[in-house]
């Protein structure tokens, strides 16, 4: 059975963001599941995707984290409430603050991984860690705090 992608749900705003929006033709398009507690994302990177040879550019590691830890936190969300994800009336979390560690360069060849786990959902705030990984090393982690915002 294939996993509900968190993506195919989260549409209020459309889907044009750079990240995680699916109708965006040369954005990253990423998919988010839950395995678990955890939100995953499997993801390869594209030889445009470089900062230096052989190393995934710095910026577009804080956009992968940034999009799937936004998404993790709004299928939580629904999650908390219990209720489908996408159903109405829709919840909308943008990011607060984002903070990013990288720990080692992320080889721009391969899949990578992201794996992110809520650790606090509060009110009109949720917050998410991240950890990257590439061959089963962490790469890089990050933390995201998300806030609820009304649907358009």
């Amino acid at each position: 059975m294939e996993p509900v992608v968190f993506q195919d749900h989260l549409r209020p705003f459309g889907q044009t963001c750079f990240g995680c929006g699916q109708d965006n033709a040369h954005g990253l398009r990423i998919r988010s599941h839950w395995e678990g507690e955890e939100g995953v994302c499997r993801w390869t990177p594209q030889p445009w995707h470089v900062g230096m040879p052989g190393v995934l550019n710095g910026g577009l590691i804080a956009t992968l984290i940034d999009c799937h830890t936004a998404c993790t936190a709004t299928a939580a969300a629904y999650r908390a409430e219990g209720r489908p994800l996408g159903s109405e009336p829709a919840l909308v979390y943008v990011t607060a603050s984002l903070h990013v560690d990288y720990l080692k360069p992320t080889p721009s060849e391969g899949p990578l991984e992201l794996r992110a786990r809520v650790q606090e959902l509060r009110g009109r705030k949720i917050t998410v860690r991240c950890a990257l990984l590439a061959g089963g090393q962490e790469t890089a982690r990050g933390e995201g705090v998300f806030v609820r915002v009304e649907a358009r």
